[in-house]
């Protein structure tokens, strides 16, 4: 199936998500117009690998999987997405959560991720994302667009996808030593991106930037 191109019959979707109202409510949603149908459901990331691998296993593989950001205990709707990229190679992932900051958009895409999608979306543009993700379609809605790909202070220079990442260690408490260990930079990197972010945001300390960057919605709040 090539980009931009519907498959055959309706769209086969799995659904991951760690709650069962939430799967129940998204069920209802796309299997309403009649093109879309939910043919697996898992509540935590490794459910979803078993699932997915049974399915294509069988022939009977989704088109595309919507996960979630959050799954309770265990890996996150980020490692399910990467691990889902690498073993089974083509199978979009869209991700429909309820986090919107800079970190989460850019995290997701960097995993894999071949759209992104906050739960406030109406019913039509759930579906409409749904349909084009499986049909090999990037989806991504503008105002997460712009902040994703040109993420900084109004007016001012944009942080790089790095600084973003920086920004959220920092939102953490974590130290330079360990943001460092996670990143697997040296502390003299992490100090020099911590520089371009404080001059950029316009701030003098960290404390003020998390306080900037979850204001602008760069990093959790």
């Amino acid at each position: 199936m090539t980009a931009g191109e519907a498959p055959a019959g309706p769209v086969r979707v799995m659904l991951v998500d760690d709650h069962p109202v939430v799967r129940a409510g998204l069920r209802a949603v796309l299997e309403a117009g009649g093109a879309l149908r939910v043919i697996a459901e898992a509540a935590g990331a490794e459910e979803a690998l078993a699932t997915a691998d049974r399915l294509r296993a069988a022939g009977e593989g989704p088109d595309v999987v919507v996960m979630d950001l959050e799954l309770g205990p265990g890996p996150s709707g980020i490692e399910a997405t990467r691990r889902l990229g690498a073993t089974q190679p083509g199978l979009p992932v869209l991700v429909v959560t309820t986090y919107g900051a800079v970190a989460d958009v850019q995290a997701a895409l960097s995993a894999g991720a071949s759209g992104y999608l906050l739960k406030d979306a109406s019913a039509e543009q759930l579906r409409d994302a749904v349909a084009r993700t499986a049909a090999g379609t990037w989806t991504l809605p503008a105002a997460l667009a712009r902040r994703a790909l040109g993420a900084g202070a109004p007016g001012g220079p944009a942080l790089s996808p790095r600084e973003v990442e920086i920004l959220e260690h920092l939102a953490r408490g974590r130290t330079n030593r360990e943001i460092a260990a996670a990143l697997f930079i040296s502390q003299a990197t992490v100090k020099t991106h911590l520089h371009h972010v404080f001059h950029k945001l316009g701030v003098g300390n960290r404390t003020e930037a998390v306080t900037v960057a979850r204001s602008l919605r760069l990093v959790r709040g």
